[in-house]
């Protein structure tokens, strides 16, 4: 089902630097002063076209990937390819343990969500869309490539995978947390056994819906505008086993601001009814307290808080699941039991009054996925309250996208983000059969 290509990547030559110096994050982790550090280190860097700035950001975009391509920074590989990309990281930057993730960089067939080929579990936001659609209608390029995940029992693929990146890469980096390292693959009979694998495939998108829907969108405006852009009809896409031993998945914490009346007892009050409500004595208890309960397969959040100068934290345990059939008789039963569904139908929307349309615009409503800076915002009075996560496990994610629903938004990190910049896409460069 899904229809995966070999494509002539667009990547930088050796005239315009080291990788390192050239690539960046994806472009919605970034500040301003980050982009500003990416381009003193090297005025090519791909956050020019992937994040641009100025009066008219977009035709700025453009023009600066025509002069590119004229003065050879840029260029399409000669040969149509797949790229092997791997990443390797420590899970915590100061005593985690050592992982990498592999998979491969290729070009997929745009499909619509109701073809069930390529399955969302996200809800998405239309600013982020529009904001992409602009810049592929300047560029007709893919900068930055769309993470998404695949089921394979036996492991053929991850086999193939191992076996043709066993030699030296053709490029390898650190960016100081993470080494990236990619290999080529041209061999047509290797290509066409990737294609053959993924031909009864479903994908399922673990990071860059916005990213899709706007791939969607934009092979429709090039349908009935009859834009030149021969690559539409197809997106890029990097694609991991979603048993891969080296997938991290990060919790995406709550931070709760500007309520009128807020108060912690009542939320506690409130949440007594489904929860059992814990003390804990310091914030070192959050980490071990809230593993446990994962480990336990419980359904649990910190919550903390200040009561008058002094911070507070609370376990809260959900006493029976069965209660979410009840808020959510018309989900199936993947999507009631996420933690983040839990959540916010039981203590965001009941008891603090926060809705789903007040959640998309983000008006009391907050994210970090890093637990000192949710804990900071809350003892500088920033934010009224914090709710500490555990993070979705990667087969929940399959199997609400397998039943057809959608997660709330920022209910997953993929961690660690993949690079933009070491492979591109340019959509006029045709796809080959």
């Amino acid at each position: 089902m899904a229809d995966i290509r070999a494509f002539h990547a667009m990547r930088y030559t050796k005239s315009a630097g080291e990788a390192k110096g050239l690539t960046c994050p994806p472009y919605d982790i970034i500040s301003e002063a980050e982009r500003a550090a990416f381009l003193e280190r090297n005025p090519h860097n791909v956050i020019r076209l992937e994040l641009p700035r100025g009066e008219e950001p977009y035709k700025t975009a453009g023009k600066t990937l025509h002069t590119w391509l004229s003065d050879g920074t840029l260029r399409c590989d000669k040969d149509a390819g797949l790229y092997i990309y791997e990443e390797e990281f420590k899970t915590d930057v100061d005593h985690g343990e050592v992982r990498s993730l592999k998979g491969i960089v290729c070009l997929v067939r745009v499909e619509d969500f109701s073809a069930g080929v390529v399955l969302p579990h996200e809800e998405t936001l239309s600013k982020a869309k529009k904001d992409r659609f602009e810049l592929m209608k300047a560029t007709n390029c893919n900068f930055s490539s769309i993470y998404s995940l695949y089921q394979d029992e036996k492991g053929e693929t991850q086999k193939r995978i191992d076996r043709l990146s066993a030699g030296t890469p053709y490029c390898e980096f650190s960016d100081g947390l993470v080494t990236h390292r990619l290999w080529i693959v041209n061999d047509k009979q290797a290509l066409e056994a990737f294609r053959a694998d993924f031909a009864p495939r479903k994908l399922y998108i673990a990071d860059g819906h916005h990213r899709y829907e706007t791939a969607i969108h934009y092979r429709d405006y090039c349908r009935e505008n009859a834009v030149w852009a021969p690559g539409s009809e197809f997106v890029m896409m990097t694609l991991v086993d979603m048993a891969h031993p080296g997938l991290v998945v990060f919790p995406t914490h709550r931070l709760v601001r500007g309520i009128e009346g807020f108060s912690a007892e009542k939320v506690l009050e409130s949440c007594g009814e489904y929860f059992q409500i814990e003390t804990l004595a310091d914030k070192s208890e959050i980490a071990p307290r809230m593993k446990n309960a994962y480990d336990a397969g419980q359904k649990a959040f910190a919550f903390v808080y200040k009561n008058g100068d002094r911070m507070n934290y609370a376990l809260l345990i959900l006493k029976d699941a069965a209660v979410m059939e009840e808020f959510m008789p018309e989900k199936s039963e993947a999507s009631r039991g996420l933690d983040v569904s839990v959540l916010h139908t039981l203590i965001l929307e009941r008891a603090l009054g926060i809705d789903r349309e007040n959640m998309a615009s983000q008006k009391n409503l907050t994210y970090t996925r890093d637990l000192n800076e949710a804990l900071s915002t809350v003892e500088s009075d920033e934010m009224q309250c914090a709710f500490i996560l555990n993070p979705t496990r990667v087969e929940e994610i399959g199997a609400v996208a397998a039943a057809g629903e959608k997660m709330p938004q920022k209910s997953t990190y993929f961690y660690p983000k993949l690079i933009t910049g070491l492979v591109m896409n340019n959509l006029e460069t045709p796809v080959e059969d």
